[in-house]
């Protein structure tokens, strides 16, 4: 019998439990992930990697840390989850730091003020979040991550665990077009574009925060269907890029009052370097109804 493990991560500096339980919630791949509430927190349950393979793993999401749970006796593979939890959660970042860099911004001082622990939370497997950044593109949030669940169903990997496996690169590249169209329900053009980002990624594209980010952002632009606002959400999400910003995306322009595209980005520049905060508190202060 595998034995549970469990540890608090702190984060470095304040934390807002709310926004974050609120973004893994809302984003939740049906099948994949289960969110929840219990009485220590707010909880979020899938399956993460390790070089051993996939362990289930829960998040609880206190007022002050995050409790890691993990179902492996494992030392190493532990260790793993626990710094993929770090970073997925932006949990080492000093987000004093960012508070003090935005505090005289006439848009941004007030929202850092109100939430001053907001982080940039990630995705914690690559290749998951460029397929759901496909398939969240021009729809809601649900509808994306409804999508998501019908993919998953049709392709992934059920485990013993209750939770489905996200489909591999190789399930999605080597799936016939049209059966994939009609499994997941979306447009031929939005299935064409989520099997090129399968077959790039097969074929060797690597989106690891530790390479070039440039030189990553530019292999994204060259996928048919992949524009601006899915690389420059990318490198925000899983590049971790602290500076990276997404100029187009609507949710953001609506929290600035509507400037152009254009505008917005050259607006942006008075955030650096810490522009996919500013985006964070944006998105925070557009969509998040919570205390």
């Amino acid at each position: 019998m595998t034995r549970t493990r469990t540890r608090a991560l702190t984060p470095n500096g304040p934390l807002e439990a709310g926004p974050m339980a609120a973004i893994l919630a809302n984003h939740a791949i049906p099948g994949c992930e289960v969110s929840g509430t219990g009485s220590s927190g707010r909880s979020h349950t899938r399956m993460l990697a390790t070089p051993g393979g996939p362990r289930r793993i829960t998040v609880t999401i206190g007022p002050d840390d995050v409790e890691l749970t993990a179902d492996t006796d494992d030392d190493a593979a532990f260790a793993h989850l626990v710094r993929t939890t770090r970073a997925w959660l932006d949990l080492d970042t000093d987000v004093t730091a960012v508070a003090r860099a935005f505090d005289g911004d006439p848009l941004l001082g007030p929202l850092v003020r109100r939430r001053p622990g907001l982080r940039a939370v990630g995705y914690p497997d690559a290749f998951e979040a460029a397929i759901m950044t496909v398939l969240g593109q021009q729809v809601s949030v649900a509808a994306g991550a409804t999508f998501g669940g019908r993919l998953a169903a049709a392709y992934g990997t059920p485990s013993d665990t209750g939770l489905t496996l996200f489909p591999t690169p190789q399930a999605i590249a080597d799936a016939p077009h049209e059966e994939l169209r009609a499994a997941v329900g979306v447009t031929r053009t939005r299935a064409a574009t989520v099997q090129n980002v399968a077959r790039a990624v097969v074929d060797g594209l690597s989106l690891d925060p530790a390479g070039d980010h440039a030189a990553v952002r530019r292999d994204l632009l060259a996928i048919p269907g992949i524009g601006p606002w899915s690389a420059d959400y990318l490198a925000v999400r899983v590049l971790h890029d602290p500076d990276a910003f997404t100029p187009g995306d609507l949710v953001a322009r609506r929290a600035m009052g509507n400037p152009s595209i254009r505008d917005a980005d050259r607006r942006s520049e008075a955030w650096r370097p810490y522009r996919a905060y500013a985006l964070f508190h944006l998105w925070t202060a557009a969509t998040y109804t919570g205390a």
